[in-house]
């Protein structure tokens, strides 16, 4: 597992649920921002409104002959008689609460202020207006989500990795222990390989023999795909020629005395004599894989039928038994899955050959009946076959 990328997901998974959970009182902490917003919206426009007073008291005092009535970038406001009428108005808006005091209307605001008679140019009231904008509110709760969301981010992540320490150190003394367990079982496992082949060589067959055999390539399967976990799976593949006829015919070759302890026949029926670039490691997880699972649950007394034929998207090599079917076609290729308990094994055979599968671009197409077989079917692109010969 990438540590990093799992530290992310639930670093992600923990931050999203306290944003979440933020959100009610945030929506609280907006709503009251509002209301102050409009509250100091209110004291501004009251506050404009005297410096136009104090302005109007001003030039009664000077007598000046002309009054240039106050401008302002934000906010506009007007001179209007008792009946309403515009003796002066910078107001654009129309206006249709006339009650003295702070109204609201859409997103304009005004306060309108009443005026001692025939002091002011024979006004009755000024109203000052603006347009209320609640973006700074928007802005500060925004801020105040992001700085939180990127806190509790940076702060899971951290605590996250902190926490992971003693298991990861207790991960990579058990990787260790594996990597060296699976070197000292490959040691035996060829010794017993190449000794019932030295004794078969010198004396007549023994079924025995045949037997032990057998067993010692089943667990050099399961050896294989602990080994491809362990050392390969993030390894750089190197890519060359492989001969997919000759290859499937040695796999087979290889299998045939372990599929014969359950009286199990594998047929070959190859038509074509292709040329494939691919790696002979994942070649034989995909190929090993398919006939361990296909002898493993085959019925006694049955065959296996492994075909080899061009077809228009390519190459297909198909694996076809006569065994217990798949139940759950979809979770089998989950790592640790095993659909028969009893029958054994780790349940990461299919899982790294779906992994290969599809990082290289081979499409895998599964039929089965349950009690009555299944079949795998792997199509090569035409991309990876460098010369193909026959139907």
């Amino acid at each position: 597992m990438n540590d990093a990328r799992y530290a992310l997901k639930n670093a992600f998974i923990y931050t999203t649920l306290v944003a979440l959970i933020l959100l009610a009182p945030l929506y609280v902490y907006t709503v009251y921002m509002k209301s102050v917003h409009e509250v100091q919206n209110e004291l501004a426009l009251k506050r404009h409104a005297e410096m136009i007073v104090q302005a109007m008291e001003e030039f009664g005092a000077r007598k000046e002959p002309t009054f240039r009535f106050p401008r302002f970038q934000l906010y506009q406001a007007g001179l209007y008689d008792r009946h309403f009428k515009p003796l002066f108005t910078l107001v654009d808006t129309p206006i249709e609460n006339f009650t003295p005091g702070y109204h609201g209307e859409g997103t304009y605001t005004y306060y309108i202020a009443a005026l001692p008679e025939h002091r002011y140019f024979d006004a009755s009231y000024l109203i000052v207006g603006n347009e209320l904008s609640y973006v700074p509110v928007y802005e500060k709760v925004a801020t105040i989500l992001l700085s939180v969301v990127i806190l509790v981010f940076l702060l899971s992540l951290f605590f996250l990795d902190r926490f992971a320490l003693p298991f990861k150190r207790v991960n990579r003394k058990l990787d260790n222990f594996i990597k060296d367990s699976m070197h000292e079982i490959n040691t035996p496992l060829s010794i017993i390989n190449v000794n019932i082949d030295l004794y078969n060589r010198k004396n007549p067959e023994n079924k025995y023999l045949t037997r032990i055999k057998a067993a010692a390539k089943s667990l050099s399967n399961i050896y294989y795909d602990m080994d491809y976990l362990i050392k390969n799976e993030k390894g750089n593949f190197v890519y060359g020629p492989i001969n997919l006829r000759a290859y499937v015919q040695e796999r087979i070759d290889y299998f045939t005395e372990v599929a014969a302890m359950k009286k199990i026949t594998i047929t070959s029926d190859i038509r074509c004599d292709t040329t494939i670039r691919f790696n002979p490691v994942q070649l034989q997880r995909i190929v090993d894989n398919n006939l361990s699972n296909a002898i493993k649950y085959s019925h006694e007394n049955t065959a296996i039928a492994v075909r080899l034929a061009g077809s228009e998207r390519g190459c297909a090599l198909s694996f076809e038994d006569e065994g217990v079917g798949i139940a759950d076609t979809e979770r089998i290729f989950e790592r640790y899955y095993r659909e028969e308990g009893e029958k054994g094994g780790f349940g990461i055979g299919l899982n790294i050959v779906k992994k290969i599968a599809d990082d290289a671009g081979i499409d895998l197409e599964i039929t089965s009946e349950l009690g009555r077989g299944s079949c795998f079917t792997y199509t090569f692109p035409h991309a990876m076959i460098i010369e193909s010969r026959g139907a």
